[in-house]
């Protein structure tokens, strides 16, 4: 369902993207190029790469740098989202949010379903926003990135989506902090 208003300009967002992985290389890193090649191909802004450790700490540090940068409007990651000892990436995300975006791992899940059925329970896809920034974990398949991706992101990075998307928010994210936000 195609709801782009091309009478509006395209407006490109700066997009950093991290691999969770304690084995992970930019060589063999398939989820985080499929992240990569989709938001290039779509028009927006490499704004930053990391391959960072399924640690908390290592996660938090990385994303309150990206927070901090100007430069940087949405965190999309991949990896550390599912239900073993060291898939802690949803809980490094939600110390930061100020606010979480139920929606997102709602929706993730609905499209996850209908490809890989009642597996789909044990993805912990999530989504908020801190400091001004957008953050989105994703699960560490190439195929699960792909249908974030084109079946969430896609359109709700794209400020000609219509009737409501996440770019035309973007000036208002910190209302709370300033009284007016950043635009």
């Amino acid at each position: 369902m195609n709801r782009i208003d091309k009478s509006k300009p395209f407006i490109a967002v700066n997009i950093a993207v991290m691999t969770v992985s304690d084995t992970r290389t930019e060589a063999d890193d398939k989820s985080g190029q499929v992240l990569i090649d989709k938001l290039t191909d779509a028009g927006h802004v490499l704004g930053a790469r990391a391959i960072v450790k399924d640690e908390v700490a290592d996660i938090t540090a990385q994303l309150r740098a990206w927070i901090d940068d100007p430069d940087i409007d949405v965190v999309i990651s991949t990896g550390g989202t599912g239900l073993t000892g060291r898939d802690v990436t949803p809980e490094a995300f939600e110390a930061l949010y100020e606010k979480k975006i139920e929606g997102f791992g709602e929706v993730f899940r609905m499209i996850s379903y209908d490809l890989i059925g009642t597996s789909t329970m044990q993805s912990r896809a999530t989504g908020g926003v801190a400091g001004g920034t957008y953050l989105f974990a994703l699960p560490g398949s190439p195929g699960a990135c792909k249908d974030g991706w084109d079946g969430i992101l896609k359109d709700q990075l794209d400020y000609r989506f219509r009737p409501c998307n996440f770019v035309e928010l973007m000036p208002r994210l910190q209302e709370h902090i300033d009284g007016r936000g950043k635009g």
